[in-house]
């Protein structure tokens, strides 16, 4: 026959058991001669999915030497770059859409298009477009037959004005309301 439980019908009135003591496994900071615990994960090289594991001072002191593009060549490190600056470009919030240009109101990506053509941040559309035109006969593939570069960066002028264009017509269609 079993002993009789202590159990009074409440889960929390009964007695404990013994595997609710067991330790608590806890990782230590893996800088040496820290016994702090390390909760903050940090990559041991780029593109590695190994990581060491530091307490939150060490986490700060480590990331603050890491160098992101270490190991790539330039090439790389260019195209890393424009990747995530693509994924990264984003539309202000809502509640600034009464804000005018030049004041924080582009996205990442019209800054980068406004950069490629040399425009300040308050230039309106009309400007915008002179400049598109210019900057287009001057880098269009025709005057440079065969060269891959030119065409590339004539795509890159086409793909800037597209994004300025979109954001033009998106604040006319806001406007309209």
């Amino acid at each position: 026959m079993a002993p009789p439980k202590k159990s009074w019908g409440f889960p929390r009135w009964g007695e404990y058991e013994a595997k609710g003591f067991d330790a608590a496994t806890v990782r230590i900071c893996d800088r040496h001669g820290c016994e702090e615990r390390g909760d903050c994960p940090a990559p041991k090289s780029p593109n590695s999915k190994d990581r060491w594991y530091f307490c939150e001072k060490h986490a700060g002191e480590y990331n603050r030497s890491w160098n992101y593009f270490e190991g790539l060549t330039k090439e790389q490190q260019a195209e890393r770059q424009r990747e995530e600056a693509a994924a990264a470009s984003h539309s202000t919030a809502a509640q600034w859409g009464w804000a005018g240009s030049g004041d924080g109101s582009r996205s990442r990506a019209e800054m980068d298009a406004l950069d490629l053509f040399g425009l300040d941040p308050d230039v309106d559309f009309d400007q915008i477009k002179l400049a598109y035109r210019k900057w287009a006969k001057d880098h269009h593939p025709d005057r440079k037959p065969g060269d891959k570069e030119a065409e590339r960066q004539f795509q890159a002028g086409q793909a800037a004005y597209d994004i300025l264009k979109r954001a033009e017509d998106m604040k006319e269609w806001k406007g309209a309301d």
